[in-house]
């Protein structure tokens, strides 16, 4: 699926403006982080956000912290007590509006931030004490709640490998649905795109791409924004969950019944030693699918030929190649 016109060559990614280096944090200083800028940054775009910085907070500033309930935080300055809560509440409300009319693909918030944290924020009790590591900070509490459905993630779960694969994933598809909408929504597009997309879906949820199927198979009987919403809804909770050894290795073997006949028997047998080796975490992704994509294009395959699993991503940032 090629890009519609107008629409950005690379997924465009909101990110906490100090992991880029920029020196806006409340000691004048910055959190760069190399991966963002130097690796993933060429195959993205970014819009830059500081919750603090944009609301009119100065550099450097009094640092803050979330207090009170969980739930309901309030966002105070740690030495002099003021209370910022409504403040950042009003630039909030008002700048996910600005970016609900951008295509964003996603988000990487600032890990701990209390106004840009996604998870795991301290909230600390009126009363004293520990603080409860629960919290979500305000800005990063209202964008995933006005954008449910987009990729997020903190900087520092991105160190995971399995959890990086998973929200890069996710954004390139994010990508690919924003240039179906650009295009222009309709049940034959729809019917393309999830075609290109099943071996994707099955690999990270069977029972999602079962239902998915259903509710295309059915689509004709629906409204058309029931239809987008379910759909997109299905798709994003589905690839959600992280895909497997077990599940990938399902997937593997349902794309090599594509060659069941062309298969020398040397071939096949060299195939299911590499299926084995990475089933037993002895190989990476990429070695078996490097050597089905050699099949596709042996054989043509067209229906292979176009599955995004089979290249989901740019080779580039090497996602598959960890073991």
């Amino acid at each position: 699926m090629s890009l519609a016109a107008g629409q950005p060559d690379h997924p465009l990614l909101g990110v906490s403006r100090c992991l880029l280096g920029q020196k806006v944090r409340y000691d004048g200083g910055h959190k760069l982080d190399h991966y963002l800028t130097e690796v993933l940054g060429r195959h993205v775009d970014y819009v830059p956000v500081c919750p603090e910085v944009e609301c009119g907070l100065g550099v450097p500033r009094e640092a803050m912290r979330l207090v009170g309930e969980v739930d309901f935080p309030r966002l105070v300055t740690i030495r002099s007590g003021i209370d910022l809560t409504e403040r950042m509440r009003a630039w909030t409300a008002s700048r996910v509006e600005e970016l609900a009319d951008q295509p964003l693909c996603g988000f990487i918030f600032k890990y701990g931030s209390p106004s840009s944290g996604m998870s795991r924020v301290k909230v600390y009790p009126e009363a004293g004490g520990s603080p409860l590591l629960k919290g979500r900070g305000l800005f990063a509490a209202a964008f995933m709640e006005r954008f449910p459905l987009l990729p997020v993630e903190d900087e520092g779960r991105l160190n995971d490998d399995v959890l990086r694969e998973n929200f890069i994933e996710r954004v390139f598809v994010m990508q690919r649905w924003r240039a179906l909408e650009a295009e222009g929504f309709s049940l034959g597009r729809l019917v393309d795109f999830h075609t290109r997309h099943k071996l994707l879906v099955m690999a990270h949820s069977v029972e999602h791409y079962r239902s998915l199927g259903r509710l295309v198979a059915t689509a004709r009987d629906l409204p058309v924004e029931t239809l987008r919403t379910q759909y997109l809804t299905g798709l994003m909770e589905a690839l959600r969950l992280c895909a497997t050894v077990k599940k990938q290795v399902n997937v593997l073997s349902h794309v090599m019944g594509y060659f069941k006949r062309q298969l020398t028997p040397d071939e096949k047998a060299e195939l299911l030693e590499v299926l084995d080796g990475y089933a037993r975490e002895l190989l990476p992704l990429i070695v078996p699918v490097t050597l089905l994509n050699h099949y596709v294009r042996k054989f043509r395959e067209p229906y292979l030929a176009g599955q995004w699993y089979l290249n989901p991503h740019p080779a580039e940032l090497k996602l598959r190649n960890h073991v």
